[in-house]
């Protein structure tokens, strides 16, 4: 009894949020208002491909656009695409500019979404953050990482790390949703499943990632000056990257325990994609069609990850798209497989993951605009 009450509280909770944003026609046609949403860090890579989703997006209005050294331009001036769209300059955030806002996206550097959090005195407002300050449980593991005092600590058991095809439910309870990083998510996808089916070894997972230079962000022009960032590639982070934490928090929700893996990054002389290549030794009680049909069942629901067997794929199938592409392969030996993850880094990996969760969180068509 006290399990039926706790979810009719949560559909009433959640009709209560939704009923302002809706009204009925004269032919008893129920359509959806638009929510008013903001942008923080909109001149980022991230932020921009936020923005393009956005402006396309039938249920949502894009109240304002925040940055700092950008204050006062256009954000057409830095993305000419842009130059068509009406929408409005950038400005500074303020708290005032939470007045009748739904959503906040912020897509700043690591730790400013936390002061953002500390402004945010509506409780309705949900707050969907692209940087790592809400995807990390334990506090000491982000500072640690990031090398930032983590200033929210308490908001962190209020947020959820947000893959939309795996927490799809989950979601729909949160009102801070941390959307995750662009390798996990190539990462994760295709891994978690295999761990909670329990069909891979838990050690030796080898994971050789390699992304388009955007996932640095526009600061990696100033590391590059005067070097050759498109005609070379380069491993970084080696046994300590960021993500490491991150990759290891989800999977130990999977198995229970630590997933003994190493996963090296490189930065490509691309612009945006990221190729995931997965080593894994597979259990005995395993197999590829297992795995394939363990993959296969688990997203048959979701649109925009597909599997495929024995398949090479590459970046090119999902430049400026929200899917991720899976492919199982063989190995030249019988206990090992290998498993390919393309995505995209600022859609599916950044933007477009965000727009979707927050798609299920509010309701709406999980695809809108991400088609």
């Amino acid at each position: 009894m006290k399990e039926k009450n706790t979810a009719i509280k949560k559909q009433e909770e959640a009709f209560n949020f939704l009923k302002d944003k809706i009204f009925i026609t004269n032919n008893f046609k129920i359509l959806m208002k638009k929510i008013n949403v903001i942008v923080v860090g909109c001149t980022g890579y991230i932020g921009i491909e936020l923005i393009k989703i956005l402006i396309n997006h039938k249920y949502v209005s894009i109240i304002n656009i925040c940055g700092n050294t950008s204050v006062g331009k256009n954000l057409s001036s830095y993305d000419r695409s842009l130059k068509n769209y009406k929408l409005p300059r950038i400005k500074k955030f303020s708290s005032k500019m939470l007045n009748d806002i739904d959503i906040v996206f912020t897509a700043l550097p690591n730790g400013g979404s936390q002061k953002i959090s500390k402004k945010i005195k509506n409780k309705k407002i949900i707050l969907i953050d692209l940087s790592a300050d809400f995807r990390l449980k334990n506090y000491l593991d982000y500072e640690t990482s990031y090398k930032i005092k983590h200033l929210s600590k308490d908001l962190l058991k209020k947020s959820i790390y947000s893959i939309p095809e795996i927490k799809k439910e989950e979601i729909k309870k949160f009102n801070i949703i941390a959307s995750p990083g662009c390798y996990p998510t190539s990462i994760l996808l295709p891994l978690l499943p295999l761990i909670s089916k329990n069909l891979i070894k838990k050690k030796n997972i080898i994971i050789d990632s390699k992304s388009g230079y955007s996932g640095a962000g526009r600061s990696i022009h100033k590391k590059f000056k005067n070097k050759n960032l498109y005609e070379s590639i380069s491993a970084y982070g080696i046994s300590n990257h960021r993500h490491n934490p991150e990759i290891q928090q989800e999977f130990k929700k999977q198995s229970g325990k630590n997933v003994e893996f190493t996963f090296t990054p490189h930065l490509s002389p691309m612009f945006r994609g990221i190729l995931s290549t997965i080593y894994i030794d597979i259990n005995k009680n395993s197999s590829m069609y297992k795995i394939v049909g363990c993959l296969n069942k688990y997203y048959k629901d979701s649109m925009f990850v597909k599997i495929d067997q024995n398949k090479l794929i590459s970046t090119n199938d999902i430049i400026n798209t929200n899917y991720c592409f899976i492919s199982v392969l063989k190995s030249k030996f019988k206990n090992k497989l290998i498993i390919l993850s393309a995505l995209d880094n600022l859609i599916k990996g950044g933007a477009g993951q965000a727009v979707q969760s927050m798609n299920i969180r509010m309701g709406f068509n999980e695809y809108e605009s991400l088609l």
